[in-house]
């Protein structure tokens, strides 16, 4: 054995082809089975594309980096569970391209943050965070509650998910605008985005949402759409 390793540390040709034979192996075992993951990931009841509104806010969470103090992903580990409840499913994540699951948690993670809170507690703690949670490290995001949400890419934006699988159908497309906008407006009638996108949270808005009316949409729909008391341990082990 000393001989064969100090043979191959010795021959530099060696040595590199079996690293690449060894970086090639490791690659295909990571990549093949991403060609299957339609197969291998399970479709839970109750899980569905995010709504036009939620699906911006969901933009707006990407570029402010929210992903970079908050994880979206609940471990199996008992203390993980017992903060934040039911640990991830999968099929959770399945619309989420990139996934939001985050490495750190300098802030709690905000897989079921959704319902937790009011309306009302969302806009003031994102505006100011210090106000509520004192200790708190995040900034100010009031500057999102006076910038008109940019809905002329909105179409692109859904198209583009479609592309990654995202199951928006021509009827989604067709009523997104109108769809974003109820979803704003508290009086509007709500029953055609209800269809479309069972579970909506309506933010207290006017018809013509904010960046931050999306951002709380966003939020408040995160953990809502599975309701785990269906979940079999077949669907979990997915």
């Amino acid at each position: 054995m000393r001989l064969s390793h100090a043979f191959i540390e010795r021959n530099a040709i060696v040595l590199l082809v079996l690293a690449l034979l060894t970086v090639t192996i490791g690659g295909i075992v990571e990549i093949v089975p991403l060609f299957t993951i339609e197969t291998t990931v399970e479709h839970v009841q109750g899980v569905r594309p995010y709504s036009p509104l939620e699906l911006r806010g969901r933009d707006i969470y990407v570029r402010e980096g929210c992903y970079l103090c908050h994880s979206q992903m609940i471990r199996t580990l008992r203390d993980d569970v017992a903060r934040y409840g039911h640990y991830s499913l999968a099929a959770e994540s399945m619309y989420d391209h990139p996934f939001q699951w985050g490495s750190k948690r300098i802030g709690p993670d905000l897989a079921r943050v959704g319902g937790k809170y009011s309306d009302a507690w969302m806009y003031a703690h994102l505006e100011h965070p210090r106000r509520l949670v004192p200790e708190s490290l995040m900034p100010d995001f009031a500057f999102l509650a006076r910038t008109p949400l940019e809905t002329r890419d909105l179409l692109a934006r859904m198209k583009t998910n479609i592309e990654v699988g995202v199951p928006y159908t021509k009827a989604d497309l067709a009523q997104a605008e109108a769809d974003l906008r109820a979803q704003d407006d508290p009086s509007a009638d709500h029953s055609a985005l209800e269809k479309r996108y069972h579970g909506a949270h309506v933010v207290p808005g006017n018809g013509h949402p904010t960046e931050l009316d999306a951002l709380v949409a966003y939020l408040q729909v995160l953990g809502t759409m599975v309701d785990f008391k269906d979940v079999t341990p077949a669907q979990e082990r997915q």
